[in-house]
């Protein structure tokens, strides 16, 4: 008898507490002055990839490549728009080439991407102390095909919100 009333007090305990999880992506709203209640930046792990992110938008990069185009150029003005606008968040600049190449080029020619994204955000002020590099390579493709339009959407440089 006991066995099953602490069994059926384990499996309520488990249910509540089950419930009152947060879903993935949920976050709990703040208080800020005068009471407003605001949700905090959402962090998407596929950063301005996704699209989730308003104001931070990928740049595309030409066929072996680290260059800035100059539709680049004026993406990045817009995202260091976006950076002033929320100076408490740190920016993690992906590298993402095509499947072209070694995997050791690959890694090299990201890094190079997001260093030149990066180089150009400090050259319009944004605080370098803010801006981290990571070189994925070919390894997170958003188009796995294999003709030009699939390697042109995997050679960029994405932006994640850090905290």
């Amino acid at each position: 008898m006991w066995r099953k009333i602490i069994l059926a007090l384990t499996a309520m305990t488990f249910v509540v507490a089950c419930s009152s999880k947060k879903k993935d992506g949920e976050m709990d709203a703040i208080e800020v002055d005068g009471g407003v209640t605001e949700k905090p930046l959402g962090f998407d792990s596929m950063g301005s990839d996704s699209g989730n992110i308003p104001g931070l938008s990928t740049v595309h990069f030409e066929y072996d490549q680290f260059s800035l185009s100059p539709e680049a150029r004026n993406i990045l003005a817009q995202n260091a728009e976006w950076l002033r606008g929320n100076g408490n968040v740190n920016l993690q600049i992906e590298g993402h080439c095509d499947s072209r190449g070694s995997i050791e080029y690959n890694l090299t020619l990201g890094e190079r991407r997001a260093n030149a994204v990066k180089a150009y955000l400090v050259s319009l002020g944004i605080g370098e102390n803010r801006l981290s590099v990571l070189s994925y390579g070919e390894e997170k493709p958003l188009n796995t095909g294999d003709n030009e339009a699939a390697h042109a959407a995997n050679r960029r440089a994405n932006f994640v919100p850090v905290q």
